[in-house]
């Protein structure tokens, strides 16, 4: 995290620049329209449709509704695309919809005699919807409409075309209409950081999506979901729409659902915290005992736990001689003394230098085993995963959920990934973070040394910037994570990073940006996430190195975001 502990990776721009397209408004469908879509959901094969090069099948799994789907797979230079020739009206406009899955995937018509239009999302492991609309011109009578892949990616799924608009003359699949609002929603069941909810099936609907305060926070299918990643003794409010292919129901009746108080020792964390790395070694910048760490800090990650010759297995060793004689029995007194005062204080594994790897069953309990061991030895409450070398999603998952069945509850975990590892949820460090949902607390990751990067809205943004922020933790923010689990991670001076520093005044723009929806700048996301956990920054001890001035600026905002 500081120049001496972080890399520097960069992404290409040239491809970045060739995927920012933009990403339209969902649009629904009135009474009187049609899907003038044929073979909508593939149920007769690829009758009416031709996809490019062999690229296209129908599947029977994974399908969103009926009992097939559209499988297409990009292979050289060939990008799978699938098209249609739908029958319009002219002058009239249309809504293109279609729910998509697997590899990135493409929604475009062409042909419109107006403004041709198209949209894309990134990867996803779940049924996502794409929509935009379009008009047609004086003369038009027929569009073609497509789907498209990648080149280079992975196949993509596609199901429930639908091209809803007035009746275009060339026949239609039967079209749904908008589900009616849920009713009977409750509350099944709380923990400390979870609420479980349940509400009556609606006729017709194919889906259902679950909204906190007002912000989306997951779709399921059934009619139940439990919402994770939850403060402690912290009341909510929750509403529930019913989906279908032709658009989505009003909200429900609200429902309040409070969290547990915390079954672990110790204070909960805030709803709202701040995360700062102690250096346990000297850089230059100034050397800290834990007890010296300004008071604004909510969770204090100790950087960091170094890898021994087993594989997967990590030790912590104080560096009392670069430390100024600190001893170890004062660092377990300072630890008690933070817990004592509300704060949280893990073990940081990684850094630049962190060679540690998981990538088997055995290393994964190696890595939980060792970790749980150095939490009891000197009682941190958890651990940060900071690998920035790569790590297995798999058996990392697995050793995360083995700690934490060691741990219990209460236990902390955090993560710092670099930018690059959360572009898209097919990453080893989002799949991970997907992956303990249920057990993460807050995923920091590190907005500086990065080249630049894509934005939720597949527009590239350089870092040093409000849009830089915002613009990727949205990728986080609707890419499944909640927002109590995104964090924005900055250095602290000038000197804690080689490139990306910004000023407080920056951090806190972004923050009420995606708070509250003010301090903006190009980027607007497209809904406020008033849960965001915080911010995060690389190190305390360079913080202290500037007067604390890092802390006593984005400390107090913060913790007063609502």
């Amino acid at each position: 995290m500081s120049p001496h502990r972080r890399s520097l990776r960069f992404w290409s721009g040239a491809v970045t620049a060739a995927l920012a397209l933009t990403v339209t408004t969902v649009g629904q469908a009135s009474a009187a329209d049609v899907n003038n879509a044929r073979n909508a959901g593939f149920e007769s094969g690829l009758s009416d449709w031709t996809c490019s090069a062999g690229s296209g099948t129908t599947v029977s799994s994974p399908v969103r509704t009926g009992a097939a789907a559209l499988q297409a797979t990009p292979s050289g230079q060939d990008n799978a695309r699938c098209a249609q020739s739908v029958r319009v009206k002219p002058n009239s406009t249309y809504t293109l919809g279609a729910w998509v899955r697997g590899g990135y995937a493409y929604l475009g018509v062409t042909g419109t005699g107006t403004t041709d239009v198209s949209t894309w999302t990134p990867d996803s492991s779940s049924w996502k919807q794409l929509s935009t609309t379009f008009t047609t011109g004086s003369s038009t009578t027929s569009v073609t409409v497509y789907t498209h892949g990648w080149y280079g990616q992975s196949a993509y799924y596609a199901d429930d075309v639908s091209v809803f608009g007035p009746d275009g003359g060339g026949g239609t699949d039967p079209g749904p209409t908008i589900p009616s609002a849920p009713g009977g929603l409750n509350v099944s069941g709380t923990t400390s950081s979870s609420v479980s909810l349940a509400w009556n099936a609606v006729s017709g609907a194919t889906g259902y999506t679950v909204y906190r305060d007002g912000t989306k926070v997951t779709a399921v299918s059934g009619t139940s979901a439990t919402v994770t990643g939850l403060a402690a003794s912290t009341s909510y409010s929750f509403q529930v729409t019913a989906t279908n292919g032709a658009g989505e129901s009003p909200k429900s009746a609200a429902v309040t659902g409070t969290t547990n108080k915390p079954s672990g020792p110790g204070p909960a964390l805030p709803k709202h915290a701040v995360t700062g790395y102690w250096q346990n070694f000297d850089n230059g910048a100034t050397v800290q005992k834990l007890a010296d760490v300004q008071a604004q800090y909510d969770i204090i990650a100790v950087a960091f736990a170094d890898a021994t010759s087993t594989p997967g297995a990590v030790t912590f060793t104080l560096d009392s001689a670069g430390l100024g004689g600190y001893t170890v029995d004062q660092f377990k007194a300072d630890i008690r003394a933070k817990q004592a005062a509300g704060k949280k204080v893990i073990v940081s594994v990684g850094g630049e230098r962190g060679t540690v790897a998981v990538n088997d069953t055995a290393s994964a309990a190696n890595f939980a085993n060792s970790v749980y061991s150095v939490m009891q030895t000197y009682g941190f409450d958890g651990v940060d995963i900071d690998l920035e070398n790569g790590l297995n999603a798999t058996y990392m998952t697995q050793a995360l959920r083995s700690l934490s069945a060691k741990a219990g509850s209460s236990l902390i975990i955090t993560m710092a990934p670099q930018t690059i590892d959360m572009q898209s949820t097919s990453n080893s460090y989002f799949q991970t973070a997907l992956n303990i949902k249920d057990i993460l607390t807050v995923v920091n990751m590190q907005y500086y040394n990065s080249g630049s990067m894509l934005g939720c809205d597949g527009k590239v943004y350089s870092q040093g910037s409000v849009d830089f922020l915002t613009a990727l933790a949205c990728i986080q923010l609707e890419g499944g994570l909640a927002p109590s689990q995104v964090g924005l991670g900055l250095p602290a001076s000038t000197r804690g990073a080689g490139s990306g520093y910004v000023s407080p005044t920056v951090v806190n723009n972004a923050l009420d940006c995606l708070a509250k929806g003010t301090g903006c700048g190009s980027f607007k996301p497209p809904r406020t996430y008033p849960g965001l956990r915080g911010a995060m920054t690389w190190s305390t001890n360079w913080d202290a190195t500037a007067g604390n001035a890092w802390s006593n600026a984005v400390g107090p905002h913060v913790h007063g975001l609502p």
